[in-house]
């Protein structure tokens, strides 16, 4: 392996999650149940998101639970109040144990830690879809549109592994590294769903250099941003919905540029310049990347 290869090997060990964070995020998630055990009736609850699929970079945050509510139970017609009414009332619950801790967003509540596990979107659910519980899926509150969506977190875990599998397990790994840029350049794009919903779509195999994927990534980024991007599971709406037309113009910018720093590392390697090129790359990832 060269010395730019060894800087990537390290850049992805660095990305992992470890079994430590991980009992943690599951410690938690259990602690977060039984106390909505108290409150709600629940049928199932469990971590989804790019912590499921294993695409989540560290230091974790926005780690995503669904609670799915009992069809059956007293809180069977919350699928016909607002969104904002039951994250507001998941809030007050959650604020119960864990006072000012809690906020909410888009389509969960967030209990935020402030630490290496920092923060849990908690998402409920119900299943299948409006006045059809045996379609595929859930369908949860979302204050965008003003009512609820339907999402398929499975579909996704399948496509995402199916994708890593094609691409000889360097899929995942890719996408961690292409969050991490985001993350380090201001997180422009998002949500970060959409990384992993282009990286879908545009890496193909037979799977290269990171380093090549990487800057072929963000460049083909850069040049679809303004492209509506649909749920890959076919059930909610496009991904990047909430993006505003600056906001995707700030994106594109900032990708750009991290496709231009990827560009001259690539260069740098390509003419023997390794240690270099790693300095280059340390430009897009920080200290992410260590020096071998």
């Amino acid at each position: 392996m060269s010395y730019v290869d060894d800087a990537f090997a390290l850049l992805k060990s660095g990305l992992e999650i470890t079994d430590t964070e991980a009992e943690l995020a599951s410690t938690r998630q259990r602690s977060i149940r039984e106390h909505l055990d108290t409150h709600w009736d629940i049928a199932e609850d469990f971590l989804t998101g790019s912590y499921a699929r294993q695409t989540k970079t560290k230091p974790l945050k926005d780690v995503d639970i669904f609670v799915v509510l009992d069809p059956k139970g007293k809180q069977a017609k919350y699928a016909e109040k607002r969104p904002t009414e039951i994250l507001e009332e998941l809030k007050e619950i959650l604020e119960k144990k864990w006072k000012g801790k809690v906020t909410v967003d888009r389509m969960a509540a967030v209990l935020s830690y402030g630490d290496d596990v920092a923060s849990f979107d908690v998402v409920p659910a119900f299943k299948g879809a409006q006045g059809d519980q045996s379609a595929r899926g859930y369908h949860i509150p979302d204050t965008l549109t003003g009512g609820w969506i339907r999402t398929d977190p499975a579909e996704h875990g399948e496509q995402a592994t199916a994708k890593n599998k094609a691409c000889d397990e360097k899929w995942i790994p890719l996408v961690k590294m292409y969050r991490a840029a985001n993350r380090e350049l201001g997180e422009p794009v998002q949500p970060s769903f959409l990384l992993e919903v282009m990286a879908l779509d545009v890496v193909e195999k037979p799977f290269g250099r990171y380093q090549d994927e990487l800057s072929w990534l963000l460049a083909t980024s850069a040049d679809r941003l303004d492209e509506s991007w649909p749920d890959p599971a076919g059930l909610g709406p496009d991904v990047n919905a909430e993006m505003t037309p600056d906001d995707r113009t700030k994106a594109r910018e900032e990708f750009r540029r991290a496709h231009n720093i990827a560009q001259r590392a690539v260069w740098l390697e390509d003419n023997s310049q390794e240690r270099a090129a790693v300095e280059e790359w340390r430009r897009l990832f920080g200290n992410r990347m260590p020096r071998p």
